[in-house]
């Protein structure tokens, strides 16, 4: 039974989508699906969770040493360093300190769906650019649109969905072209791309650059996120924040994998031999894969894409159909694991069509 709610609710709701809606009873498989981290975080990460007391567990959390710690390991300064919960939580404070309603915000599409999630619940207009089917990067559509002076412009680099990155040369153009801009850089994948723009942070005021630890380190299950920008825009994020933004465990674990960098180093290696992998394999097949600087592969397996993501999900094996990124069948994201792992959905991806 449906009931009439009589409370008036915010407007930009009936604009807004109903959200990703994460499927349940994953924990067991063979995790390709949401890009995380295939084989669990650090044992060390283990061990410190285990030594949290009671005692801690009854206070709130606090920061400072995590923040001065934290900002030794990335090379900035503390005033430089907001702590979020997760990088999602990260986006919606970076929304809550320059978008309002009727601000206009400028996203590449297909892209992270957060950005356009918040900018809706913002009351923002919204102004888009895609790639096209090569997945060629429309800088110059970016460029034109930029002179229009968007409040906010939200870059996933490298990108998700698409695996594709765009170098420093082209990220120096935007910021230049862009004062009046805040440029919101998300570097969600940077520990497999190599690619980050946080030294920028105090040569360009109008940059924001965005990290997690829920990939390489796979630490998403406990949500820890960072916003880097100049002290001044990190000070009007801090504003924004509840007082307690990040849990104890999150705290503890993020020092214990920071001192386990041997962990993260081995852990990239092998993603980035399964994509080696996995990239070979599919094209002696004929499966268009596109090049990717991330912990997964974003290729077309044309119309029976529909039929081999149904199939290894019947194998245990999840990974995401993303047919609507471009309006029609083929396109699938299949993160990377170990080498153990690719050559398990290999011998997945035979039983449905090689």
């Amino acid at each position: 039974m449906s009931v009439k709610l009589k409370i008036k609710v915010r407007a930009a709701l009936r604009n807004l989508e109903s959200g990703f809606v994460p499927h349940e009873g994953r924990q067991g498989k063979l995790r390709l699906d949401y890009n995380e981290n295939t084989i669990g975080c650090s044992p060390a990460v283990l061990r410190a969770l285990a030594r949290i007391t009671g005692e801690q567990v009854s206070m709130y959390p606090e920061y400072e040493v995590a923040r001065r710690r934290l900002a030794r390991h990335f090379r900035v300064r503390p005033a430089e360093l907001v702590l979020a919960n997760g990088a999602d939580d990260s986006l919606r404070v970076i929304m809550d300190v320059f978008l309002e309603r009727g601000a206009t915000v400028l996203l590449v599409e297909p892209g992270f769906p957060m950005f356009r999630f918040y900018s809706v619940l913002a009351g923002a207009r919204i102004t888009r650019v895609r790639f096209n089917e090569d997945l060629k990067f429309p800088l110059e559509a970016v460029m034109a649109a930029l002179k229009r002076r968007p409040r906010v412009f939200f870059l996933a680099n490298p990108n998700n969905p698409t695996g594709t990155v765009l170098g420093k040369r082209e990220l120096r153009r935007i910021l230049e072209a862009a004062p009046g801009t805040a440029v919101v850089v998300d570097e969600a994948y940077a520990d497999f791309s190599g690619i980050t723009v946080l030294p920028w942070i105090r040569r360009y005021p109008n940059l924001i650059v965005v990290q997690t630890f829920s990939k390489g380190l796979g630490l998403a299950g406990l949500r820890l996120g960072f916003i880097f920008a100049c002290a001044e825009v990190a000070e009007l994020c801090r504003k924004t924040q509840p007082p307690f933004p990040v849990s104890l465990p999150a705290l503890v674990a993020a020092r214990a994998a920071l001192g386990d960098s041997a962990f993260l180093r081995s852990y990239v290696a092998a993603v980035k031999e399964s994509r080696k992998m996995l990239t070979g394999w599919l094209e002696q097949r004929g499966v268009r894969v596109f090049p990717s600087s991330t912990n997964f592969l974003f290729a077309d397996f044309g119309p029976k894409a529909p039929k081999i993501v149904q199939g290894l999900e019947k194998l245990g094996i999840l990974v995401r159909d993303r047919a609507s990124d471009f309006g029609r069948p083929g396109f699938v994201r299949i993160a990377l694991g170990t080498p153990a792992q690719t050559r398990r959905l290999i011998r997945g991806l035979r039983q449905q069509v090689w």
